[in-house]
């Protein structure tokens, strides 16, 4: 190894704060259970060594299904540190979404915490690669020769963590939702993970100071990072193994957090909460947002309770978020309004991207107009190596260099970019293209709305007709002949829902509306 040349990974993050930090709480668990980086850093080291005894090779993967907990923030490190490839399990996927994703990914070891083991004892018959399963407490007699995870990591002796020889080494695997298809698994590498961490933790000011409340799953690209950005800086982890708006609301008053992310649904949840109206925090608290643009209705209060939003967009195919709304100083001048507009927008390309265009068919830049739509490319040392064992799907994902993201976007002549819509949800009416966020941000606007998602039904006359699906805050009264004109009143008529149903929206687990599901709801209903 070269003096001039060390490779890059997120394990020399929490070597870093155990030897400076020993002391200082890495995390508070969901028991609440206070763990020092001392303890993490050795917990992690604990977990290296028991999966190399328990045969991991270089570049295998190591599933684990848990809510946010210590053990799944330790296995950010543990699991690469014995050379494994870390593969966080969604924890609300059904049995055959488990059985192949782990059969696709190779999985050789299982970590599963007792809270899910439920569905492990289901589908553990059907799993063709894991070797061994591992439970992070009481081990059901329904899962012979498993082993209880204290007992596993104490039995092991070893070196510890230990870096990759090449930072362009795998280090974790994540699939992506499936809402157009089976999921595919999005390699991330321990080069890429490490500038992204680090250009989110500057990007969104982490500092030791900061208490980061774990509201977004950490099994969804790696919690953006944040896994590994938090333990950079020494800041301090609050795990929540359950997102419960009203939980969420007492933990950032008791605890000061200072930052958290969270799905525009996970705000919507708590802008609603019936303890929303009097909460304004007097500490400061940095929120991100992303997975769906939010409404400037839902900034704007989230704004009023006292935290400061910031908008990020992503994919799992870029570690998380590349973009965010970077606040100017002009925007000071502005109304609530006009800032709750701005702020909607997706912005400009994170610290670590090297390069963020919307395009045309012809990968050449769209006009920064506020009008012409293209799609969003990407070039980014946070872009992913590719999907696993899938060379055709990664091969489509690229052009002249570029990761194309299936997102439609205009250009602001500030540079700013926002989106449109995916090139899937576009609706064309009578020959006439129909963004759905700018149809539900005009819904979301209206009182007593928590939620709306407009999709295109197919019509014999007009190709296609936009149906809204919405949900109504509790003892809300708002009619569909309401949001029809309310539509009508900002839009072009033929924008306007031909139909609104009144329903709960089926959602990822990220919080992203399934619209593939709702296009088959409003197929069925036919003209009803």
């Amino acid at each position: 190894m070269k003096a001039t040349h060390v490779p890059l990974t997120p394990l020399s993050f929490l070597r870093r704060s155990a030897d400076i930090f020993p002391s200082h709480v890495a995390a508070l668990d969901t028991n609440g259970d206070a763990v020092t980086y001392a303890q993490l850093n050795k917990r992690a080291s604990a977990l290296a060594n028991a999966l190399r005894a328990s045969g991991v090779q270089p570049g295998d993967r190591v599933a684990v299904l848990s809510p946010n907990t210590a053990t799944l923030l330790a296995a950010h490190f543990g699991v690469p540190g014995a050379g494994g490839v870390l593969l966080a399990l969604n924890t609300r996927l059904g049995l055959s979404e488990y059985t192949y994703i782990l059969n696709h990914s190779g999985a050789r070891v299982l970590v599963v915490d007792e809270s899910l083991v439920r569905a492990v004892t289901a589908l553990r018959t059907s799993l063709v690669s894991v070797r061994q399963i591992i439970v992070t407490g009481k081990v059901p007699a329904e899962l012979p020769g498993s082993m209880a995870y204290d007992d596993w990591t104490a039995a092991a002796d070893g070196p510890g963590m230990q870096g990759p020889t090449d930072e362009d080494f795998p280090i974790a695997v994540n699939y992506t939702s499936g809402t157009s298809g089976r999921p595919k698994g999005v390699v991330y590498t321990h080069r890429g993970a490490y500038l992204n961490s680090l250009g989110t933790a500057i990007s969104f000011g982490l500092t030791r100071d900061s208490v980061y409340l774990w509201t977004l799953p950490m099994f969804h690209c790696n919690g953006w990072c944040f896994a590994w950005a938090v333990t950079a800086v020494g800041g301090r982890h609050v795990c929540l193994a359950k997102v419960e708006p009203g939980e969420v609301l007492r933990t950032i008053a008791e605890h000061k957090v200072s930052h958290f992310c969270a799905a525009p649904v996970v705000l919507n949840g708590l802008v609603s909460h019936p303890d929303a109206g009097s909460v304004r925090y007097e500490h400061r608290v940095r929120v991100a947002t992303g997975g769906a643009p939010p409404s400037p209705t839902t900034i704007a209060r989230v704004r009023s309770m006292g935290m400061e939003l910031t908008h990020l967009y992503g994919l799992t195919e870029t570690y998380g978020p590349c973009l965010m709304c970077e606040p100017q100083a002009a925007w000071d001048s502005c109304t609530e309004e006009e800032l709750a507009t701005t702020m909607a927008r997706q912005g400009v390309r994170t610290l670590t991207v090297e390069g963020v265009r919307v395009a045309d068919t012809s990968l050449r830049d769209v006009p920064a107009d506020g009008r012409t739509v293209g799609q969003i490319v990407i070039r980014s040392n946070s872009v992913m190596a590719g999907y696993l064992d899938d060379e055709a799907a990664t091969n489509a994902a690229f052009d002249q260099g570029w990761l194309l993201t299936g997102d439609l976007a205009v250009v602001h002549p500030d540079g700013y970019i926002e989106i449109h819509d995916r090139a899937k949800d576009v609706i064309i009416t009578g020959g006439e293209n129909v963004s759905s966020v700018e149809v539900e941000n005009v819904l979301m606007s209206v009182p007593g709305v928590l939620e709306a998602a407009v999709v295109g039904r197919p019509d014999e006359r007009w190709g296609e007709v936009p149906v809204a699906f919405v949900t109504l805050v509790e003892g809300s009264a708002v009619t569909a002949e309401e949001l029809v004109e309310a539509v009508r009143s900002r839009l072009a008529r033929f924008k306007a829902p031909k139909k609104v149903v009144f329903t709960e929206l089926p959602k990822t687990s990220t919080g992203k509306i399934r619209k593939t599901v709702l296009r088959d709801t409003a197929r069925r209903s036919g003209d009803g």
